[in-house]
């Protein structure tokens, strides 16, 4: 399978490049906030499962291994309502996820329930990392699967 688009080959674009670019150092700065890193990981491995983005999924599967996360955690993700493995902080995070993703089929969109608990656990500063992590997931989940980028090769590390 090839990609559409050769989204590496975009960054020489005038538009898009500045687009991508803007996009990574969004990417950049979320890192860099005090949103916990596993926390991150897991969110953005939710929305892309859901997004079914092959690419994202592989990628932050990955990620997430490489920077510890444990086998059973990362393979629990998708049925996390049902798991034990997750802090009650981190399931609170999944289920901002879902919400955030799932707006077109959320009559209301995300519950003030599902905000109230993830304002429990995270802090005004945490909660818009959260907020921001899941809005860029969205956005690269949606440019790789238009572009139907193929999974399988990302390795950790690879772009930075």
């Amino acid at each position: 399978m090839e990609a559409r688009l050769n989204l590496q080959s975009l960054f020489n674009d005038p538009v898009a490049g500045k687009v991508l670019r803007n996009l990574n150092a969004a990417g950049k700065a979320l890192s860099e906030s005090t949103l916990p890193a596993a926390t991150q990981e897991l969110v953005k491995l939710r929305a892309s499962q859901i997004n079914g983005c092959a690419f994202c999924t592989d990628m932050h599967s990955k990620d997430a291994a490489a920077a510890g996360e444990t086998a059973q955690r990362l393979h629990l993700v998708a049925v996390w309502r049902e798991a034990k493995v997750f802090t009650e902080a981190e399931r609170a995070a999944l289920e901002l996820v879902e919400q955030g993703t799932r707006i077109a089929d959320a009559a209301g969109g995300v519950t003030d329930e599902a905000w109230a608990n993830a304002a429990k656990h995270y802090d005004e500063d945490q909660l818009a990392a959260l907020v921001s992590v899941i809005a860029l997931i969205n956005a690269y989940n949606r440019l790789n699967v238009i572009v139907q980028q193929p999974a399988g090769d990302y390795e950790p590390g690879m772009f930075g």
